[in-house]
């Protein structure tokens, strides 16, 4: 008789949660320590509101696949970057907290990236924008319904424009169509041949 063990593993969809209430930065932080265990949880604060948000494996790929494509686009391109990937913005002086899903020095590292980019499967209920705004990131780009939205700090406001400011030579429809394409060996090849025009 042999035996046959299943494979069990299943994945989990992106979803959010606006936790009820108002809470301090003290409780956030009890908050954060409690789910500190948690795989694959994100909290965000904001001005006394916590959203918690499972990663969903394609909330997963989408970032990744932006990610490399971006890379490609860096080093095509020999423009000097930084990837911090989703490292932690948080200061309680800022009443904020919360991980972008991948973020760059353009150029030389400064107080903080210059591009954030957002992947948001499911909508959140945490002002997107105001965030980011606190800790002065230049640009953000949010995938959100198979395409970019991407918004530029100017004033202390974020204004949403076509084309990035920051990577004016990049097609962004090129990015969002490439990152959309099943196989990435291909989006691989028509992004590199569109971008060495």
């Amino acid at each position: 008789m042999t035996l046959q063990i299943l494979d069990k593993t299943t994945t989990i969809s992106e979803q959010r949660f606006l936790l009820p209430g108002y809470y301090t930065w003290e409780e956030f932080e009890t908050i954060e320590t409690l789910t500190a265990d948690a795989a694959g949880l994100r909290i965000t604060y904001l001005d006394g509101c916590i959203e918690f948000m499972t990663l969903g494996e394609q909330h997963e790929t989408i970032k990744s696949v932006i990610a490399i494509f971006l890379a490609l686009y860096f080093f095509e391109k020999g423009i000097n970057f930084i990837p911090v990937g989703s490292a932690t913005r948080r200061a309680k002086e800022k009443s904020a907290s919360f991980e972008p899903d991948e973020s760059y020095y353009i150029g030389e590292k400064k107080a903080n990236p210059d591009l954030a980019i957002e992947v948001n499967i499911t909508s959140g209920s945490i002002d997107k924008l105001e965030k980011y705004k606190r800790f002065n990131i230049t640009e953000v780009w949010f995938w959100e319904n198979n395409q970019f939205s991407l918004y530029h700090l100017k004033n202390d406001n974020y204004e949403q424009i076509n084309q990035s400011e920051l990577l004016p030579d990049l097609d962004i429809d090129l990015l969002a169509s490439c990152v959309l394409m099943p196989y990435i060996i291909d989006a691989r090849t028509a992004f590199i041949k569109s971008i060495k025009k």
